[in-house]
């Protein structure tokens, strides 16, 4: 094993490896009650500890016997590789995240490898990459690419924006200025010279006017048009202004240095992450201002998800005519870079001319611009303007040229709001034709038999083609406090939909997600991965399953949704839920009077 390692390059500098002992205090602590025998010290074969990314060990355990490799319950630590190794992994993971490998026999022929990984206070041990041994490198890759990785992040990530969110309320940051000023700081860090300086200002003001002269180098080096630079830099004018901001130095420089560390590294390992929309659901969460705008930003689970339905390819050119913080666009480029396999030239490309977003609020096109740069993609075309101007339709389409179409347009709340099929129609009249388009809207347009909704669903139906229709997860906007109903609508551009043409309606209305306090809706029992495999092949199959899906051809008179097609798989039926069920009712008779 040591031969191994040494081949591997964890004997050269930048890696501490202890054999069957621990120099490191805060390992030596945590195994002081580790030993297999009982509460007493124990150390496994190996320990290894990078000094660029500390906060990953990997812990080695061998036998020489590989019959001894791993027992039926893993309760054998002293006699089994496997059950030893996770034992260890147990202890350290307290305090650090830990790859685990169990090692047996002496021989090549008879070696058995088995490996895991244990996250910082996971009580579970998950089984880790499949292959052989593998270099530093290959192992750290592999570790921030797992899933349950992204999953511990991304729930560190939500906690840090609900306690930021206090914090800056108690120093009255206001509400509208929060998210401005996380993707002000995030934006600066980008800037060497700042990230290195940034501590060694002696005023608060100073701090301040620093920062803000690097977001503006920064905008103006990131080739958006002059004719923007000017409202963006307006949108971020307040940080000179601001009493806290320009008198206490130290919040500033501990929020700039916390944002760094638990905000902007987070960006770095996951890519390609809608992070600014997570504090911008967070920041006016109680602040009631993005539903009284209409916006509900789509959680990060469902922009992948139209990604997939999408078929993106490396050609894809994808338009969301209602941008917001740009969650689609970021996904849908996230996903065509992956495609890219490392091309420079096709990546760069996609960046440059495949991402096409329009915005009508400022304070947003600022949200959405920033997480462009912060993602270093500051030339993404996104325009702040009104899709519905007729010139900036005919320049996007004749421009651009996009072929996919992805968008959860703003909610009508009042009657002198823009109905939801507007933009879809907006969508659609720019797309290419044979061009698909997606849009997550109130299940009151799917249902709509009278009325504006009634005109707009015969117009569309004149002019394009309704592929699908799925019937979303009833509290799916839980996290942005809104208790909208929605479903998905999949439509392919500039052909009439023909007679005769049945729709596929699937319903969708658990996608694994729970509530759990302090975390919002959340993977917490990780089914969501098998649950959107198993939707995404029903969808593309058109397959008809009870209870789950069904084909029905629908006028624009028609309700568009499975619910009112959809045959009744009685064999689901027992006595647990139809009490659940008159519980419910009751409750609801109870809360509504």
């Amino acid at each position: 094993m040591r031969d191994a390692l040494n081949r591997l390059g964890y004997y050269k500098d930048g890696f501490s490896v202890y054999e069957q002992q621990c120099d490191n205090p805060k390992i030596d602590k945590l195994l002081k009650n580790a030993s297999k025998k009982g509460n007493s010290k124990g150390y496994p074969e190996f320990i290894i500890q990078s000094e660029k990314y500390s906060d990953l060990i990997i812990v080695i355990e061998c036998k020489a016997d590989p019959r001894k490799h791993e027992s039926k319950i893993h309760d054998k630590y002293s006699e089994y590789s496997v059950d030893g190794v996770l034992l260890y992994a147990s202890f350290l993971s307290k305090e650090y995240d830990v790859i685990a490998i169990a090692i047996s026999g002496e021989t090549t022929s008879e070696l058995r490898i088995s490996q895991f990984l244990n996250l910082k206070k996971d009580a579970k041990a998950f089984s880790f990459v499949k292959s052989k041994l593998l270099n530093f490198d290959d192992y750290y890759n592999a570790y921030i690419n797992d899933e349950r990785k992204f999953k511990q992040d991304y729930e560190n990530l939500l906690a840090y924006t609900k306690e930021l969110n206090d914090l800056l309320h108690i120093k009255k940051i206001k509400e509208s200025h929060r998210s401005l000023l996380i993707s002000g700081i995030l934006i600066a860090l980008q800037d060497a010279a700042f990230h290195n300086s940034y501590t060694k200002h002696t005023k608060a003001k100073d701090l301040a006017g620093a920062i803000l002269f690097t977001i503006k180098t920064q905008l103006k080096n990131s080739n958006i048009a002059a004719d923007k630079i000017d409202k963006l830099e307006s949108a971020y004018s307040f940080i000179e202004q601001n009493t806290t901001l320009t008198t206490n130095k130290d919040f500033f420089e501990n929020l700039i240095s916390a944002i760094d560390l638990k905000v902007n590294s987070f960006i770095k390992t996951h890519k390609y992450f809608d992070t600014l929309g997570q504090f911008y659901i967070e920041f006016l969460r109680y602040a009631n201002n993005d539903k009284g705008l209409g916006i509900v930003l789509t959680p990060p689970h469902i922009t992948e998800l139209f990604c997939d339905l999408a078929e993106l390819n490396v050609d894809s050119i994808i338009l969301d005519n209602c941008c917001g913080t740009c969650g689609f666009l970021i996904s849908g480029m996230k996903k065509m870079i992956a495609l890219a396999n490392g091309q420079k030239k096709l990546i760069d490309k996609i960046k440059l001319k495949q991402i096409i977003g329009v915005e009508f609020q400022d304070e947003i096109y600022t949200l959405a611009v920033s997480n462009m740069i912060i993602h270093n993609d500051g030339k993404s075309n996104i325009l702040l303007g009104d899709c519905f101007d007729a010139d900036t339709t005919k320049q996007i389409r004749e421009k651009f040229k996009p072929n996919i179409g992805l968008l959860n347009p703003p909610y009508a709340i009042k009657k002198e709001d823009i109905e939801e099929f507007s933009f879809i129609w907006n969508n659609l009249e720019t797309l290419q034709k044979g061009g698909k388009c997606i849009a997550i809207v109130p299940m009151s347009c799917a249902l709509a038999q009278s009325g504006e909704m009634l005109s707009w669903k015969n117009k569309i139906l004149e002019h394009h083609t309704l592929d699908a229709v799925m019937s979303m997860p009833d509290e799916l906007f839980h996290n942005s406090k809104v208790g909208v109903v929605t479903c998905v609508m999949v439509f392919t551009a500039h052909i009439p939909h023909p007679t005769g043409k049945k729709t596929w309606f699937g319903y969708w209305k658990d996608d694994g997600f729970v509530k759990v306090k302090n975390k919002g809706r959340i993977d917490a029992k990780e089914k969501w991965n098998d649950i959107k495999k198993q939707w995404v092949n029903a969808y593309m199959n058109k397959e008809v399953i009870a209870g789950h899906s069904v084909m029905k051809e629908v006028n624009a008179e028609d309700e568009w949704c499975a619910e009112a097609y959809m045959e009744t798989d009685y064999s689901e039926m027992n006595q647990d839920k139809f009490i659940e069920v008159i519980k419910n009712y009751i409750a609801f008779q109870f809360l509504n009077n």
